[in-house]
């Protein structure tokens, strides 16, 4: 469901890989009984037009389920966990050029890689609280 990657691919503006993120919340949320009844009615293949009709914008996302939204709320946790420092100290590190300049152009430029996935981390987590 979630593709080779493992992962879903969010913008500023909405779910760029919003059939995968879509489907797996669906499913993920879905008590065992549902899922074998969903499964059985091949309800994989019913979906597709239902879907090719929304997005998942972020406004789309603020009104998920309360139990969607906490999946994607504890999933935006961990992934922020994963990362060696927070926003904040990627803003202060932004903000302080004499280190910024310090650092090579490679470590900029992924600062600046990590800093705005960050942004986009709090915003979805904004949007789902």
């Amino acid at each position: 469901m979630v593709g080779e990657e493992g992962a879903f691919v969010l913008g500023w503006d909405e779910v760029l890989t919003e059939e995968e993120l879509s489907t797996t919340l669906k499913v993920l949320c879905m008590s065992e009984e549902e899922f074998k009844e969903y499964k059985e009615q091949d309800g994989w293949e019913d979906d597709s037009e239902e879907e090719e009709h929304s997005t998942l914008s972020n406004e789309a996302l603020s009104r998920l389920k309360p139990p969607c939204k906490q999946l994607l709320y504890d999933s935006v946790l961990l992934t922020l966990e994963s990362y060696g420092s927070d926003l904040k100290a990627e803003q202060d590190l932004l903000n302080n050029k004499e280190a910024y300049e310090k650092l090579s152009r490679r470590e900029q430029q992924a600062l600046h890689v990590r800093y705005g996935q960050k942004r986009i981390l709090h915003q979805l987590l904004e949007l789902v609280r």
